[in-house]
């Protein structure tokens, strides 16, 4: 029987940097979730892709770190965005792919993971779609492309999603229903 081809080492960078607004400014991935907390289940299907996970966080470090092998912070103070995330993330990544994800959506499974790997190619990055509607948090991305990424920060532009599809983003569709991608990101989404 035919064996899959190995997948390229990756580093995993979780976003929990957020400002959590709409948790009414609670720490969305420490927020339990199931009776754990939201970056727990992320950590479970994550931890045996990689030696290098790495959590964006800018308040209670010391909580995240059992769950990390690095933890970054953005540049910038007050919550610039997920964007400055990912590039804190890009800037330490110890493999040539970053995989990165929401800590809001504990859903996550190995098998989407599994297919975002194998769907990568050479040099692009790939993000999640739903139909019409890009999920740019969900997403691989060559660590090369930082150059190009800091050099869209420093123009102000803070879209992660215009700024992958300008460097010619292929995108893995999932179903418009696909739980998988659900934002858990307010306390009425959590029950």
């Amino acid at each position: 029987m035919p064996t899959l081809p190995s997948l390229a080492p990756c580093s995993v960078l979780l976003l929990a940097g957020g400002r959590g607004q709409r948790m009414g400014g609670r720490d969305k991935g420490l927020v339990p979730w199931r009776g754990r907390p939201m970056i727990a289940w992320l950590h479970d299907v994550v931890r045996p892709l990689t030696d290098d996970l790495i959590v964006s966080c800018n308040r209670n470090a010391e909580c995240y770190q059992p769950f990390a092998d690095q933890l970054v912070s953005d540049a910038e103070p007050d919550f610039p965005g997920p964007l400055a995330g990912i590039r804190a993330g890009l800037a330490v990544a110890r493999h040539p792919w970053l995989l990165v994800l929401p800590c809001d959506a504990p859903r996550v499974d190995s098998a989407l993971l599994t297919s975002m790997r194998q769907a990568a190619l050479p040099g692009r990055p790939l993000l999640l779609r739903q139909g019409a509607q890009w999920q740019p948090l969900f997403c691989l991305l060559p660590t090369r492309v930082l150059p190009d990424l800091e050099r869209a920060w420093q123009e102000g532009q803070r879209s992660p999603r215009h700024i992958f599809t300008a460097m010619g983003a292929v995108a893995l569709d999932c179903t418009e229903d696909d739980d998988r991608l659900a934002n858990l990101n307010s306390p009425e989404l959590l029950q």
